[in-house]
């Protein structure tokens, strides 16, 4: 029998807390790379370029940008998955994956018509949205019986402070994210950008990664638990940051919310890298 196989039997059979990554959460994670890195070039790379390189026309560019670099750090993620050695420094960051494959699901069911079904990249966009909600949280929690849950010898604990702030900005994100994605036309009628039911649903499901990631540090006190989440963050809002300058065109600049959502990014982007340099010092 395989390697691989006699690992996914001992993690089925027995709770092994030796907090390793398993070899299907690294396979899982190596065959998801490919799919983001190339949603990540379309989107990121040729926003102008939906109707004939994406799974439907997005317009105006802002929102395939932020959908590009949401990938984009998902690249990075998945392959710090592939390369970990300890579960624990991963995991937090599949709860936050588990609900926005949720929503991106449920979202292409409610605006069925408004994809190309011709179109190849429709079909994998079915194709990882039919197959992640279900497979991203089995990977969790066949993994998560791996973790020990103890401060390492050699880690650092997160400040409490940090912890509740982080949590409470993370509940009131996912609240609001759900509560967009219920009724997309309280959004779409103050959002800084043009935005359509379907935009809005889809963003309202990257703004719940953001909150349930950031929620899940309540759980775990340990710095290493959170380092690649910060790392990624750090990666997706400067990606998001250089795109806001490459299309400013499409902000209402006479709207109180554009400056409040820049202004807000560029504030938690400084916050968190000075969390993750002083957290690296220590």
């Amino acid at each position: 029998m395989s390697d691989w196989r006699v690992e996914l039997r001992r993690g089925l059979d027995t709770a092994v807390h030796d907090d390793r990554v398993l070899p299907v959460t690294r396979w899982v994670a190596r065959i998801i790379v490919p799919f983001l890195a190339a949603a990540f070039l379309v989107l990121y790379g040729f926003p102008t370029r939906t109707t004939e390189l994406f799974a439907w026309t997005i317009r105006p560019e802002m929102t395939p940008i932020i959908m590009g670099a949401g990938y984009g750090a998902g690249v990075f993620f998945f392959y710090r998955v592939s390369t970990a050695d300890e579960w624990h420094t991963v995991a937090p960051v599949f709860l936050g994956i588990t609900t926005f494959t949720w929503f991106m699901a449920i979202a292409t069911v409610l605006h069925w018509e408004n994809f190309n079904h011709t179109h190849a990249t429709f079909a994998l966009w079915v194709f990882l949205y039919a197959v992640t909600p279900v497979l991203v949280p089995a990977v969790w929690a066949l993994n998560r019986r791996t973790d020990t849950g103890e401060l390492g010898a050699d880690d650092v604990r997160l400040p409490r402070t940090v912890r509740v702030l982080g949590g409470g900005l993370g509940l009131v994100v996912t609240v609001s994210a759900i509560v967009l994605f219920v009724a997309p036309d309280l959004m779409i009628g103050v959002w800084p950008w043009t935005v359509s039911p379907l935009t809005a649903r889809i963003l309202a499901g990257w703004f719940a990664l953001f909150g349930v990631v950031n929620g899940a540090v309540v759980l775990d006190e340990r710095w290493s638990a959170a380092r690649i989440l910060v790392q990624s963050e750090l990666l997706g809002f400067s990606l998001v940051l250089v795109g806001v300058v490459r299309v400013w065109d499409n902000f209402d600049t006479s709207n109180v919310l554009t400056w409040g959502v820049v202004g807000g990014m560029i504030l938690y982007l400084g916050a968190t890298l000075a969390l993750y340099l002083g957290m690296e010092r220590r």
